[in-house]
């Protein structure tokens, strides 16, 4: 497989390349799945609150199996466990084809692999997160997580239009729109297949010369605690409003076809996009810890505003403001947990911190979808927007005077 000439950073492994592959597949399968399943699960009958319960049970089912990913990360050859995961996806896209009483699909929900937000959620992230750490030099780890993320929100835009697929199916072939959006579950499935591939070809044990054998969490337990804590509220907060969620919300509000929902989140997605590579040149200016605050906070305000828009154009416009804005805390977030601990804690941070969001996180939809049941205001945007703020705040204060040895 080719890699990406000019686009990762100098001293990049072959294995980053790989991993850049796989997590582009992904996001083009979560984009499309991430605007289909609610339209899904309303055609087949179930309410907001059944459909965040839904999306609860993934994020949940995604916690439990970071959290055992993180547990035994010192004791894991990350190939096997990306080997897992790959085939776990596919099996979830082939359960969700198939299956459409509530509680087997809320069971196949919450042991599989299916995202229902625009970031990586799921048992991937750690260990690729882990991977990439070691497969670049740390002057460009930033960069490198940066170009990760990047590749997956442009291409997660893609696959936001793909979304339209099955409504094009009905108006050229007269197919029934359910079973189109089942063919959908079944690609995602395929890509699972697809990642089972690229995976096969990492290394057998991606260890650099230097890198201490991985180790569960000692001395930097305090800070990873610490920052697992406010990133569980930042978490909780977004699950208020994840793309599932939000794309349900603007069907209620708007009466938005699943065409226009695709057009409209691939432009949020790319805007995020871009953000990703301005994050990079941002944090070497102003720091880490700024970047992912005072380009955050902002966009938070920009959500809260949404449910309040007149129109939907400036609805629109907002999101697209907040996607530009929202993002550019993703890498830097991640390259920062990176340098905070020794190299050998690293997976064992990379899942420590995903963990706690994950939880916080599969509790947002349940009460998203309650609240969207009782008002098709918003509020669950206003209420995440609000929560996320206080985050950015409460980060600020208690790590702005805690810098990477890069910075110092």
């Amino acid at each position: 497989m080719a890699r990406p000439a000019g686009f990762l950073p100098p001293s990049a492994t072959p294995a980053a390349a790989l991993v850049l592959w796989s997590r582009g597949l992904r996001a083009f399968a979560d984009g499309f799945v991430s605007l289909l399943l609610p339209l899904y699960l309303t055609r087949i009958g179930y309410d907001p609150f059944q459909v965040g319960s839904v999306l609860t049970a993934t994020l949940l089912g995604s916690a439990v199996a970071t959290l055992l990913v993180g547990t035994l990360a010192h004791r894991l050859e990350l190939r096997l466990a990306l080997l897992g995961a790959a085939i776990l996806m596919a099996a979830t896209g082939l359960g969700f084809a198939g299956v459409e009483n509530f509680w087997p699909l809320l069971i196949v929900a919450a042991v599989g692999t299916l995202n229902p937000s625009t970031g990586d959620v799921s048992l991937f992230l750690p260990l690729e997160h882990a991977l990439l750490a070691h497969a670049v030099a740390d002057r460009d780890r930033t960069a490198m997580f940066a170009r990760y993320s990047f590749a997956g929100s442009l291409v997660g835009a893609v696959g936001s239009l793909a979304a339209a697929l099955p409504q094009f199916a009905v108006d050229m072939a007269g197919l029934d729109l359910t079973a189109a959006i089942k063919g959908m579950f079944v690609l995602y499935a395929l890509i699972g297949a697809a990642n089972w591939i690229i995976y096969q070809r990492l290394p057998r044990r991606h260890e650099t010369g230097t890198a201490a054998p991985s180790a569960p969490l000692t001395q930097s337990r305090g800070i990873v605690m610490k920052l697992a804590a406010l990133f569980s509220l930042d978490a909780f907060g977004g699950g208020l409003f994840v793309q599932s969620l939000l794309a349900l919300w603007l069907f209620q509000r708007f009466g938005l076809s699943i065409a226009a929902a695709s057009a409209i989140f691939f432009w949020s997605n790319l805007a995020a996009a871009v953000s990703y590579m301005a994050a990079t040149r941002l944090a070497a200016r102003i720091g880490l810890i700024n970047t992912m605050v005072f380009t955050h906070l902002p966009s938070n305000v920009c959500i809260m505003l949404v449910p309040f828009a007149p129109s939907l154009a400036i609805a629109i416009a907002l999101i697209v403001v907040r996607s530009l804005l929202s993002q550019m805390d993703v890498p830097t977030r991640t390259s920062y947990v990176m340098a905070v601990v020794t190299p050998p804690e690293r997976p064992a941070a990379a899942g420590m911190t995903a963990v706690p969001r994950s939880l916080a996180g599969a509790l947002g939809p349940l009460l998203g979808g309650w609240m969207l049941g009782l008002s098709p205001f918003g509020w669950p945007l206003v209420l995440g927007g609000v929560l996320k703020a206080v985050y950015d705040l409460a980060l600020l204060a208690a790590f702005r005077s805690v810098k990477p040895p890069e910075e110092n």
